[in-house]
């Protein structure tokens, strides 16, 4: 399969594209002049893509990937599919395991010429956290049904409206004094806009990228401790961070209605920064950008007088 640097007029299926990683891959997919069909479950939420899109180029529909039929239906006429389906909540091994073994099929049997997986670092077979396992299975079932799929594993994404870098900046601009989950995990977050850019370089060449698995993540690893500080810092804000065990950070997250699942705690346990085992950023030819980078900017929102403080 030769390089398709050029998607003008090619049809894209995301499956599971409806939601904030989603929407800063269809930006860049439609700006290269490809069609886009979104398939989710809940297809509204990305609505707000429309405004990125000629006439005739953006498409939606229902979807639920733990159904074939349903898969099968939303494939007619894919040239090139990205599998974005991920989820914290229900049954992790149908939904993001084999539901993605069966986009995998469906898009084998619509006759598409290449397919992006988006898994996510951290994915073991062996792991304790079921999310992790279910990433895992979804990789299998994908190169099994469609051997030259591409398998990305992002690490956590940030960007200036995600859920969790604001989650933060909204804590540390109303508290005095934080606690801080799994200080020493060690974080290597990446710019979505940057993971974007990796889903389209994987997908406009299966030739040269085909078959492999990448580990991908921004240029450097910090501490949670030190990206709760960094984020004060950023806001102008004095606070201080209480570091909490983690046989305490366990039962939190152990109990109902919390922030933070006991998977979520388990993966932050281990950390998210690359094995180092397989290609990354570099082999798809691109460099990705520091957090700081973007978060003086970003937090001048939860200053005190926002944009309106005045620079010491």
């Amino acid at each position: 399969m030769a390089s398709m640097n050029n998607l003008d007029g090619k049809l894209v299926v995301m499956v599971g594209g409806s939601g904030y990683f989603g929407s800063h891959i269809a930006q860049d997919l439609l700006a290269r002049g490809a069609r886009l069909r979104i398939a989710s479950r809940n297809p509204e939420k990305g609505f707000n893509i429309k405004p990125l899109a000629d006439l005739g180029q953006l498409q939606f529909a229902r979807c639920d990937v733990t159904k074939p039929e349903s898969v099968a239906a939303i494939m007619q006429g894919a040239d090139l599919v990205v599998n974005l389906v991920g989820a914290f909540d229900g049954d992790l091994m149908e939904l993001i395991g084999k539901g993605a073994g069966n986009v995998a099929e469906a898009a084998k049997a619509a006759g598409a010429k290449a397919l992006v997986h988006v898994s996510a670092i951290g994915a073991d077979a062996e792991s304790e956290s079921e999310y992790a396992r279910a990433k895992a299975l979804g990789e299998k079932l994908v190169h099994d049904a469609f051997p030259k799929a591409v398998i990305l594993r992002p690490s956590i994404l940030f960007g200036e409206e995600d859920e969790f870098i604001n989650m933060f900046a909204g804590m540390v601009r109303m508290l005095p004094a934080l606690p801080v989950f799994g200080p020493d995990a060690p974080l290597q977050m990446m710019w979505v806009d940057d993971a974007a850019d990796a889903v389209v370089a994987a997908l406009v060449n299966p030739a040269k990228h085909g078959g492999k698995i990448f580990e991908i993540a921004g240029p450097e690893p910090i501490t949670m401790l030190e990206l709760h500080q960094k984020i004060a810092d950023a806001q102008g804000r004095d606070r201080t961070f209480i570091e909490v065990p983690d046989p305490i950070s366990g039962i939190f997250a152990a109990m109902p209605l919390t922030p933070m699942g006991r998977d979520q705690w388990i993966l932050l346990k281990a950390g998210n920064v690359p094995s180092g085992e397989y290609p990354g950023m570099k082999q798809l030819g691109l460099e990705p950008k520091p957090l700081d980078l973007f978060l003086e900017r970003w937090m001048k929102r939860y200053r005190k007088y926002g944009r309106f403080t005045v620079a010491a």
